[in-house]
């Protein structure tokens, strides 16, 4: 059974219990800037966890294709990649603990077929502190069907990850205890960092034994949650059965959910038997171009091969999605990707075109099991290859650059402007500096890892204070600017025509920022009379509600959407206005205020302040409230 067909087995395994298969969500969700990507399996269904129903009812499932950029640079290891595919299943507020781990060893042991023997599985080890239980329904029910499969379950009492370094794995243990940096889900952390107000629980991890020799540079003894590869997390059952009500205080929920992500690539590989799980059939015939077009092995090219396999794997999807290589947020980190990709090939000795090469093989991949793929498979390749060639100009004036730099010797920052602005790797810069006879300054790299850190905590951390969509921090005046850039659109299709499309909005609690592909400026008088119908359709105070609609029929009826999202069977149409005076009908996720009036309180107007550029056919507006 290879990748594709375990992610099918697992849909349908979960549609005949019950489950409406949903569509994955874009990896950029549109009315989400407060993380960059789509991180998990469950971000885009944390509204219906939080409490609003699912237009598909009590039981979902779906494969959620998944990116995060916070580790780019440590990609090259077996089995961390920037982007994978979760299989998912919820509840909201149906079954819970029992099925769900049922379910879950039926289709690993029955379908998947993989060896029990080598599961591991941990559970909460209780917090006492706060009311909160020893995890022990879980760990019977794990218990109770290994024993029917004829497996030893011993239970062990680890409580941290240190813990589990110092004490190991004895004879027969099969269910680990951990505490809450562990085994407890909430949106920020343990018990006692979750969020007065939100829902959160226990959870219990699946972990896949490869058997390879512990590395005792990690810890003393080897545990499930040990960082040294013999053990992978194949998957997680959270069970969402408290809500926060006050510090230390918690309370069960009427309607526990249940949660589930599991790894696609890393089951694949667990299925395979190897812990490589670029070896896996996803991954693996990118990795045989790479051999074919360099001449060279993955067993002596390792890294480099599994970053451009990784990198490309990412940027493929990022480019189904809408998203175009750029020098700011998702743009910028595709545009990172793509040359991290390119630099990494100079390894491999690749020093012509090779993206045309390798994106059909990648796009091939996943045409059957996803159409958007299929559909957009041209234009995918033309996106990725333009900026691959648009570098390897950059990359020339690195080289010119790195000459000019080298007339004072080379020091560790004047390394990463190079590795920054013109993408040379460091080691090509050392060589280079080497063949020219340049001077290269004496832990250079000292200062160049200084950099390079600063670099990914800048990464790491999405823009402050901005819309979170469903995830909370919903002030007014984050609800306020969502608003008003719907009122904007419709000004803009008003003033210039229908003519664009949406291609992503940024909201924090000072502006409000648009961007839409369009082939012109738009002219101040333009922007002046869409700022005008903006402020007459504040003063006619019109109401604002949403409907849900089948998709189709949605969008027969006219309403509009961002550019390359795609929607589930039914979606929410906001609605502003009423009758025969709609002036604005999108599809959106929301939430909104209630009426067009509250933007004008206090006696502040719409204002554009600026219209520029954002990339190549795309423009950007950004107005206030003041």
């Amino acid at each position: 059974m290879n990748a594709q067909e375990i992610r099918n087995s697992y849909l349908e395994f979960f549609k005949q219990r019950g489950h409406a298969v949903v569509k994955r969500a874009p990896l950029v969700l549109k009315d989400d800037p407060s993380t960059l990507f789509t991180g998990s399996g469950m971000q885009p269904m944390i509204p219906y966890l939080l409490g609003e129903p699912h237009p598909d009812g009590l039981r979902i499932t779906d494969s959620q294709t998944c990116l995060r950029a916070q580790d780019i640079d440590d990609i090259g290891d077996n089995r961390h990649t920037t982007f994978f595919e979760m299989l998912g299943n919820w509840s909201m507020g149906d079954y819970f603990k029992e099925q769900q781990i049922e379910w879950m060893f039926e289709w690993l042991s029955q379908v998947v077929k993989l060896d029990m023997s080598r599961l591991y599985i941990t559970a909460f080890i209780g917090a006492p502190e706060y009311g909160i239980e020893k995890d022990t329904e879980a760990a019977a029910t794990w218990k109770r069907l290994f024993e029917a499969h004829g497996l030893s379950s011993a239970e062990a009492e680890i409580g941290s990850e240190e813990d589990g370094y110092a004490r190991g794995i004895k004879d027969g243990e099969r269910i680990f205890y951990y505490d809450g940096s562990k085994n407890w889900w909430s949106r920020n952390g343990s018990p006692e960092t979750t969020p007065v107000g939100d829902p959160c629980g226990p959870d219990s991890e699946m972990f896949y034994d490869f058997g390879t020799p512990h590395d005792p540079s990690f810890g003393e003894y080897c545990h499930p949650n040990c960082d040294c590869g013999r053990f992978m997390e194949i998957g997680n059952n959270v069970f969402m059965a408290y809500r926060k009500v006050a510090d230390g205080e918690f309370e069960p929920l009427e309607k526990p959910n249940i949660d589930h992500g599991s790894g696609l690539e890393r089951i694949a590989a667990a299925k395979i038997d190897s812990p490589d799980v670029f070896r896996i059939s996803l991954m693996w015939p990118i990795i045989e171009k790479l051999q074919t077009l360099s001449k060279k092995s993955y067993d002596s090219n390792t890294t480099s091969m599994r970053v451009i396999a990784d990198h490309l794997r990412a940027a493929t999807f990022l480019a189904v999605d809408g998203c175009v290589p750029a020098n700011k947020e998702q743009g910028y980190v595709m545009r990172r990707l793509l040359r991290r990709a390119i630099r990494f090939a100079f390894d491999l000795g690749i020093e012509q075109n090779f993206f045309e090469q390798i994106v059909p093989v990648i796009a091939d991949l996943y045409a059957s099991d996803y159409p958007e793929v299929a559909e957009h498979r041209e234009t995918i390749i033309a996106v990725l290859v333009k900026e691959e060639k648009v570098f390897r100009q950059t990359l020339r004036k690195g080289l010119q650059q790195l000459t000019k730099m080298a007339t004072q010797g080379l020091t560790g920052v004047e390394l990463f402007t190079l590795y920054d602005t013109y993408g040379f790797p460091v080691e090509l810069s050392t060589e280079e500096a080497f063949k020219q006879n340049i001077n290269v300054s004496s832990n250079w790299r000292e200062e160049f890892d200084a950099q390079m850190e600063a670099q990914r905590n800048r990464s790491r951390t999405a823009t402050k204070g901005e819309f979170k969509g469903g995830l909370g921090g919903q002030d007014l005046i984050h609800l306020k600017y969502h608003t008003a850039t719907h009122l904007l659109q419709s000004a803009l299709r008003e003033v210039v025509g229908p003519v664009f499309q949406q291609h992503g909005s940024n909201i924090t609690e000072e502006r409000l920022r648009f961007d839409f592909n369009f082939d012109r400026k738009v002219t101040r008088e333009e922007l002046d009379q869409a700022e005008v119908l903006v402020n007459k359709w504040i003063a006619e105070d019109l109401p604002v509600s949403y409907t849900m609609y089948p998709t189709q029929i949605a969008l027969d009826m006219g309403a509009i959407g961002p550019f390359g999202e795609r929607y589930n069977e039914e979606v929410k149409v906001y609605q502003m206005g009423e009758g025969a005076h709609i002036v604005s009908l999108e599809i959106c996720g929301g939430p909104h205020v209630d009426h067009t009036g509250q933007l004008g309180e206090d006696g502040k107007t719409f204002k554009i302040t600026k219209e520029e550029a954002s990339s190549a056919g795309i423009r950007r507006i950004k107005a206030v409230l003041a």
